[in-house]
């Protein structure tokens, strides 16, 4: 039986993501992860998805990859910072380096800024108990 051979993907990047935050919310990351590797071809966001993914996975080295190729591609994404930052203070490292990428997330989205200064004071919280 001859094979089919699909060489335009059906799906625009953001179906991707999309499906990709479906596979999530079923708790099928590597699924998702996947849908998140496709999308990021041609759209810059997926790499926050995907290291939210790794960062679940526990993944962290890929996580932090991640993150730094979402601010990379695409510098103004206040959450890549946040996210960042927060895996600095989970991983217990770069505390500084986090407590900056913090305060940038709030300059860049003043709107976020409670979820961002949460962020903040937990890193500031642990910076004062070393």
């Amino acid at each position: 039986m001859p094979k089919i051979i699909i060489l335009d993907d059906p799906l625009s990047p953001e179906e991707h993501i999309t499906l990709g935050v479906v596979y999530e919310k079923k708790g099928e990351i590597d699924h998702a992860l996947k849908e998140y590797k496709l999308a990021s071809k041609k759209l810059p966001l997926a790499y926050l998805y995907m290291g939210n993914v790794y960062f679940q996975k526990n993944e962290f080295d890929e996580a932090e990859s991640a993150y730094k190729t979402a601010i990379k591609k695409n510098p103004d994404h206040s959450d890549a910072y946040n996210n960042l930052a927060w895996l600095y203070y989970t991983k217990k490292e770069n505390l500084n380096e986090a407590e900056e990428l913090a305060l940038k997330a709030i300059e860049l989205n003043p709107s976020k800024k409670d979820v961002y200064q949460d962020t903040l004071g937990k890193i500031r919280e642990l910076k004062g108990q070393k």
